[in-house]
């Protein structure tokens, strides 16, 4: 059973920063493809960084330069450091893995970026 627990959401200044990690259970994130993705109420779901199993990482052009994504082998977690935030940023925010059977995505946890 494939399992993804975020964690680390919260209410920040603009210009603050904190970090997200997604603790997995059920698959070994360094196998596969992770990826951190946000949704606005009302707008789809956007994909924010990913790191593939080679380490090979990827940004929105949105979060280029803010956000860094990482993981932890010996902890199987991935981490989503956001830097410089901006009230744009705020949304809920989903761990995703994609492994050779299937998309699994943990249950989100809120970010929110305002004064």
């Amino acid at each position: 059973q494939v399992q993804l627990v975020e964690s680390g959401g919260g209410l920040v200044q603009p210009g603050g920063s904190l970090r997200l990690s997604c603790a997995a259970s059920g698959i070994i994130v360094s196998f596969n493809v992770m990826d951190w993705y946000r949704q606005v109420p009302g707008k789809k779901r956007e994909a924010v960084a990913t790191i593939t199993s080679g380490g090979r990482t990827d940004y929105a052009d949105s979060v280029k330069g803010r956000f860094t994504i990482s993981r932890d082998n010996a902890k199987n977690t991935v981490y989503l450091q956001m830097d410089s935030l901006k009230p744009e940023d705020t949304a809920v925010y989903y761990c995703g893995a994609r492994t050779s059977v299937s998309l699994y995505w943990g249950q989100g946890t809120q970010v929110t970026v305002s004064s």
